[in-house]
């Protein structure tokens, strides 16, 4: 049977996934430029330094957002959820996918296709923000009952 336990693990070894296709993606991205702008286009073959910094810059908070999952999953599997603590790991997490959506918005004037990034990254900041501020009023009614007890 499929239970809370088995979807952490579940999380977390995505998270590791994806951990592990950030580095792969850092330490292969000149490799990884070079292959798209061996792709026959005419209008974007002076941007790779531009897609290079794109890459190095936005797995900055690419790091940083999976880091704080992973606590925040480290936690919850704890049995520490409604804590001020998982808080503000989503509030970093939401910033985190703010920042990235800032950089793929920077990326879109060589690139325009960086804005459908942009609009995602801000999507899912959002989404992770109204779960903070849940999980925020979850903890204020937890202290709450706490110490009426």
């Amino acid at each position: 049977m499929w239970n809370g336990k088995r979807s952490i693990r579940l999380s977390k070894l995505c998270i590791l996934l994806f951990m592990g296709l950030l580095i792969i993606t850092v330490a292969c991205a000149p490799w990884l430029t070079n292959w798209y702008f061996n792709i026959p286009r005419r209008l974007f073959q002076d941007t790779r330094g531009f897609f290079l910094v794109t890459i190095y810059i936005g797995a900055i908070p690419a790091a940083y957002l999976l880091f704080h999952l992973w606590g925040l999953l480290r936690r919850i599997q704890a049995g520490q959820v409604f804590i001020v603590e998982n808080v503000e790991n989503l509030r970093r997490i939401s910033w985190s996918c703010f920042v990235g959506a800032g950089i793929a918005l920077i990326s879109v004037l060589y690139y325009i296709p960086w804005l459908f990034l942009a609009l995602a990254a801000a999507f899912m900041g959002l989404i992770v923000r109204v779960v903070k501020n849940v999980v925020a009023q979850a903890v204020l009614l937890q202290d709450e009952v706490d110490s009426t007890i």
